[in-house]
C-alpha cells in the first residue's frame, strides 16, 4: 500500500488532515473527515503501519531557532561508482547539516539542502565535510535569498 491508487477517498481526507495538523486529536480528525472515531483510528493506525505515514514530526521554523542561512547544494562524485554512492549516502546521513539529499540525473550525482546558523558555519561545513572528502570532486553553491513556498504536504488527490 504505497500507491497513491491504493488509497481511498477518506485515506487521503486522513492524510490531508494530518498533513496540515498532526497534533489534532482523533476525535477532531474523525469529525473533520466526516467519520467516527474507532474507524479514523485504525486508517491512521493502518497508514503507518504500511509505511505511508513515514513518521509524525513538529516543523520548527529554522530562523527562529537561529538557522539563518540556507544553501542548496549540486555535489559530482569523483567517481560515481555504487561503492562511492553508498559511502556518500552514509556521510550525508551523519551529517546534521543536511536535511535533504537527492541523487539525480545529469551533470552531477547529489543535490543537497542544506542549514546552518551563517555563512561562516556553511563555509565550515563545506571545507571541513563535504570537500574534505575524496568522493567529491565538485561542488557547486546556489544560496537561498528568500523562501517564497515550503510545505511538506503532498498534493494528494481522491482516486
Amino acid at each position: 500500500m504505497n500507491e497513491n491508487s491504493l488509497l481511498d477517498s477518506s485515506d487521503v481526507r486522513v492524510l490531508r488532515i494530518l498533513q496540515r495538523d498532526a497534533s489534532m486529536s482523533i476525535a477532531d480528525i474523525a469529525r473533520e473527515a466526516g467519520m467516527s472515531q474507532t474507524p479514523c483510528w485504525r486508517r491512521i493506525k493502518k497508514l503507518k503501519e504500511t509505511g505511508i505515514i513515514k513518521q509524525v514530526a513538529a516543523v520548527v521554523d529554522r530562523e527562529a531557532v537561529g538557522l539563518n542561512f540556507l544553501a542548496y547544494s549540486f555535489v559530482k562524485l569523483s567517481l560515481p561508482s555504487r561503492e562511492n554512492m553508498e559511502q556518500f549516502d552514509k556521510l550525508v546521513a551523519r551529517w546534521p547539516e543536511v536535511v535533504t539529499c537527492e541523487r539525480i540525473t545529469g551533470a552531477v550525482d547529489y543535490l543537497i539542502k542544506v542549514v546552518t546558523d551563517d555563512i561562516k558555519s556553511y563555509d565550515d561545513f563545506l571545507r571541513l565535510k563535504l570537500l574534505d572528502n575524496a568522493l567529491v570532486s565538485d561542488v557547486q553553491s546556489r544560496i537561498v535569498v528568500s523562501t517564497i513556498k515550503e510545505t511538506v504536504a503532498l498534493p494528494l488527490r481522491e482516486t
